[in-house]
């Protein structure tokens, strides 16, 4: 198998994942901004295999398979780390679970439900909309702010208030994009001829 430049960019954003995880924990100054700028050199690379993918038509059953992959690893392990050191126990910390729990739960629905989809020849009709660019847009700003802000000084927690709000909104719009999926599929969903086993 030859892999191509867009896969390697996600191998590439693979390996950057534990690097975050380490620089994130690290007690030197300034771990917090480079553990940003870390989350966001992924981001980009995101982008831009995609990008490339399309410009130079190289992509690949490999590439296909490993770019969902390699985005919901960073989502999922940079909400775990900011969930576990969160600032608050209260109700401020509970809103933040449950917002990961709901960003997460939500990844794997959808990965399910595209899978299914495929197993029977109708993947077109799950495919990304506006709202699944729009939430993705503004959750990877909220993680950018909170991994900048996750310190416990006081003097971060107002804009780490901020981020929470951002990803709060994220949650929302998670939800929203998961019903449009849902709600593309659902003639299938509800066609029991289609569960019948062949």
């Amino acid at each position: 198998m030859r892999i191509n430049l867009p896969t390697w960019l996600t191998l590439f954003r693979v390996a950057l994942l534990p690097v975050m995880i380490v620089v994130f924990y690290l007690p030197f100054r300034g771990h917090n901004i480079t553990a940003a700028i870390v989350f966001i050199l992924a981001a980009v690379t995101d982008w831009l295999d995609g990008y490339l993918a399309r410009r130079m038509k190289l992509t690949s059953a490999f590439g296909a398979f490993l770019d969902p992959v390699a985005d919901k690893l960073m989502v999922a392990v940079t909400l775990f780390l900011l969930v576990q050191s969160h600032p608050s126990s209260g109700w401020s910390g509970i809103l933040m679970a449950v917002t990961a729990a709901v960003i997460v739960g939500r990844e794997i629905s959808v990965s399910a439900l595209r899978e299914w989809m495929a197993k029977i020849g109708m993947s077109a009709t799950v495919k990304v909309a506006m709202i699944g660019k729009l939430k993705t847009v503004m959750q990877m700003v909220a993680l950018v702010v909170l991994i900048v802000q996750h310190e416990k000084e006081a003097t971060a927690l107002r804009l780490y208030h901020i981020g929470e709000a951002l990803l709060v909104i994220a949650g929302i719009l998670t939800i929203w994009s998961g019903l449009y999926y849902l709600r593309a599929a659902w003639p299938m969903l509800r066609d029991d001829a289609s569960n019948k086993p062949t």
